[in-house]
């Protein structure tokens, strides 16, 4: 990402224009599949919705994003609920992961197909990955976020199987309340 992007995003931040501190339904859906204990990777995951979340579970959670005020908000919002989040500041399109090993990595609503063989490698054996985002089928319903934005029907699947990792589960639904609802892509896959 370039800088005009992380200042987009820390303004975006700043004025509060960020999906607030409840974790997405479309991931909470998926926490049978999130290990007991562990570390995790939280993948550009802003404010720390789901990173919070992940901590209130009791997981070893890393948060890493491009936006340094949206990983300050991440930090008040776990300091708020009693837990600890690790933030890193990173922009995924030219620096590495946090190093692993990670017990599991999850990817919310944020498309880079090109950093999935770096998740695939930063697993511990074992490890899983948890990635969920909007399809173009969202665009029947929604006129943002653009094509540019969203999965293919059905790609994610092979994009983690790509990397080498093994699928076991992968979906394609609409989630949420009938007016706000998206149509996601959920897979989750595990390291041999």
């Amino acid at each position: 990402m370039s800088d005009e992007d992380r200042q987009r995003w820390n303004a975006r931040y700043r004025q509060g224009r960020h999906a607030g501190e409840e974790p997405w339904d479309a991931l909470v859906q998926l926490a049978e599949h999130l290990p007991a204990e562990g570390r995790v990777l939280d993948v550009a995951g802003g404010a720390g919705r789901h990173a919070v979340w992940m901590a209130q579970r009791g997981l070893d959670v890393t948060l890493a994003d491009i936006s340094e005020a949206g990983l300050a908000l991440a930090v008040a919002a776990a300091t708020v609920r009693g837990v600890e989040v690790r933030v890193c500041t990173v922009d995924l399109e030219q620096d590495p992961l946090p190093p692993g090993p990670w017990a599991a990595v999850v990817c919310c609503a944020y498309l880079q197909r090109d950093l999935v063989p770096s998740i695939a490698a930063a697993l511990a054996p074992g490890g899983r990955f948890l990635w969920v985002h909007p399809t173009v089928t969202n665009l029947e319903r929604h006129a943002k976020p653009s094509a540019r934005f969203l999965l293919e029907r059905g790609e994610a699947s092979g994009v983690v199987e790509a990397a080498g990792l093994r699928v076991l589960m992968a979906e394609e639904t609409w989630v949420g309340d009938a007016d706000s609802a998206r149509h996601v892509s959920r897979v989750v896959a595990e390291r041999a």
